[in-house]
C-alpha cells in the first residue's frame, strides 16, 4: 500500500509538473502572437527582421545623410525598415518584364488588415494588372499587414515602409517622448516640449502620421527608388480604403493618353469624382473637375510643381494631406488644378471610419466583415469613348481664401521633418562621392 501511495503520489506530481509546463508554454506562445500583432516597435519584429535581412546593406550611408538633414536618430526598428526598402519587387520570375507603357500602381496603407483585403482582392481582379508595379507603402510595420502584401501573387510588387513613422518611435520623437506636452498641456507650466496648433492643442502622433506618410511616401516613390528613376509615365495612387474596379487600369491608360488632346490644362486623371459619395453621371461625356483623392494620378511633371510648395505643405496647419493640397498647394499654382475623368467611377471609397480606427474588431468598419460594391458588366471592361468631348466643372466647391486648415499640425518639430523628407533624396543625390569618403574616413 505504501509503494502504492508513493507511486500515486509521483504520478500525481509528475502530472502537475506537465500541466504548469504547459501552461507555461502556452502563455508564452499567447504572448508571442500578442506582441506581433499588437504593437509595431515589439523587440520580436525587430529581432526577427534583423535576423531574416542581417546580410542585407542600404545601397547608401543613411547615417551620414540622417546627420546631414538633422533627422530623428534612428531606432533598431527603423533601421531594419530601411534594408527592406532596398530589397527588390517580389514575383520578377512571374512577371520579368513591366509594360513598356505601364502605370506603377501606389498603394498606401496604415493599420486595417480588413480593409487591406478587400482592396487587394479586387486588384487581383483588374484588367491588365500583371503588366505593372505595384508598390505598397506602409505606415509603419505591423506583421498582419505585411502577411497579406506578401500573398500577392498577380503582378510584381514592391514594399517601401516609412522609416520615421511614428509608430517605429516608442519613446522618442516623431513618437511620444515622455517629455513631450499633451492635449492643451502650458508647456511653460508643465515644462514639457512641443507648440500647439492654432487651437491650442499639441501634437497627436496617431493623427500626424497621415501627413508624414504620404509625404515621405511621395518624396520615395519619384525621387527614391531605383525601381521608379526612370519612369516618365504616371504613377496611380490609391489607399487601403478603395475598392478597384476590373477596368480601372484600362480606363486610366485611355484617360492619360487623351488629357493632353482633350484636356491640356489637366494636371491629373482620376478614376473616381471628387465627391466619394458620387458614382459619376453615366452621360457620354468625359469631366474636368478639382483632383479628387480617389484614384488619382499625374505624371512627373506635375510632382516637380508639388515638390516645390513643399514649405506651403508642410506648413499649413492641417493634419490632412489632401485638404493641405486643396488648400495651399494646388492655390499656389496660379490656376484652376483640373484632373480628367470618365462619366462612371472604376474607384470606390468604402471606409466609414477615419484615421487608423479600422485595425479594432468590434469597429472593423466593413459589414459582416464584407463591402458589397456591385460591379456590373459595365465595369469590366473600358467604358471611355476618346471621341467624346470634355464637360467641364468651371465653379466648384472647395476651400475659400483665408481657410487656415482644421489644425492638428503646429508643432515645429513636425513642419521642419516634413522639409527634410523634401530635401532627403536631393540631398543623397547631390553629395559627391569625395564628401562621402570623406564622412567615413573621419567617422
Amino acid at each position: 500500500m505504501a509503494t502504492n501511495g508513493k507511486r500515486n503520489r509521483l504520478k500525481a506530481g509528475a502530472l502537475r509538473q506537465f500541466v504548469s509546463l504547459a501552461l507555461v508554454t502556452l502563455l508564452g506562445v499567447l504572448l508571442f502572437i500578442v506582441l506581433l500583432g499588437t504593437n509595431s516597435v515589439s523587440k520580436f519584429v525587430t529581432r526577427s527582421l534583423g535576423e531574416t535581412y542581417k546580410d542585407l546593406r542600404p545601397n547608401c550611408n543613411h547615417s551620414y545623410y540622417g546627420e546631414l538633414l538633422d533627422l530623428p536618430k534612428q531606432t533598431e526598428l527603423s533601421i531594419q525598415l530601411e534594408k527592406l526598402n532596398q530589397l527588390p519587387p517580389r514575383n520578377r520570375e512571374l512577371y520579368p518584364k513591366l509594360a513598356k507603357d505601364h502605370i506603377t500602381i501606389v498603394l498606401y496603407v496604415h493599420n486595417r488588415p480588413k480593409y487591406l483585403q478587400v482592396v487587394v482582392d479586387s486588384l487581383s481582379k483588374v484588367v491588365g494588372i500583371s503588366e505593372t508595379l505595384l508598390i505598397v507603402s506602409h505606415d509603419g510595420y505591423f506583421e498582419e499587414m505585411n502577411k497579406i502584401v506578401e500573398s500577392i501573387k498577380f503582378c510584381q510588387v514592391k514594399q517601401i515602409f516609412a522609416p520615421y513613422s511614428p509608430h517605429v518611435f516608442p519613446d522618442s520623437f516623431p513618437g511620444v517622448a515622455s517629455d513631450d506636452c499633451k492635449e492643451k498641456d502650458d508647456a511653460a507650466e508643465k515644462h514639457c516640449l512641443g507648440n500647439t496648433d492654432q487651437y491650442g492643442n499639441h501634437r497627436s502622433p496617431k493623427i500626424v502620421s497621415l501627413k508624414h506618410h504620404w509625404w515621405w511616401m511621395m518624396n520615395t516613390v519619384w525621387d527614391g527608388l531605383e525601381e521608379t528613376k526612370g519612369h516618365s509615365g504616371h504613377f496611380l495612387f490609391i489607399e487601403e480604403d478603395h475598392f478597384i474596379f476590373p477596368n480601372a487600369y484600362r480606363n486610366l491608360q485611355i484617360l492619360t493618353a487623351l488629357k493632353p488632346l482633350k484636356c491640356p490644362n489637366c494636371y491629373a486623371a482620376n478614376l473616381a469624382p471628387c465627391d466619394v459619395n458620387s458614382r459619376g453621371e453615366n452621360w457620354d461625356s468625359l469631366a474636368a473637375e478639382r483632383m479628387g483623392n480617389v484614384g488619382y494620378s499625374f505624371n512627373r511633371t506635375v510632382w516637380r510643381k508639388i515638390h516645390m510648395k513643399a514649405k506651403e505643405f508642410c506648413f499649413f496647419d492641417d493634419y490632412n494631406w489632401d485638404i493641405t493640397m486643396w488648400a495651399t498647394v494646388y492655390p499656389s499654382f496660379g490656376g484652376p488644378v483640373y484632373t480628367l475623368r470618365g462619366p462612371r467611377t472604376s474607384a470606390v471609397h468604402f471606409g466609414k471610419c477615419g484615421l487608423h480606427q479600422g485595425h479594432v474588431e468590434k469597429n472593423a468598419c466593413i459589414d459582416n466583415g464584407v463591402v458589397n460594391i456591385a460591379v456590373e458588366d459595365i465595369d469590366k471592361v473600358a467604358n471611355i469613348n476618346s471621341k467624346w468631348k470634355v464637360h467641364v466643372y468651371e465653379h466648384q466647391p472647395g476651400y475659400k481664401a483665408g481657410f487656415r486648415g482644421w489644425g492638428g499640425w503646429g508643432d515645429d518639430r513636425d513642419r521642419q521633418l516634413c522639409l527634410k523628407f523634401a530635401d532627403l533624396y536631393r540631398s543623397t543625390n547631390s553629395i559627391s562621392a569625395t564628401q562621402r569618403s570623406d564622412f567615413v574616413s573621419t567617422n
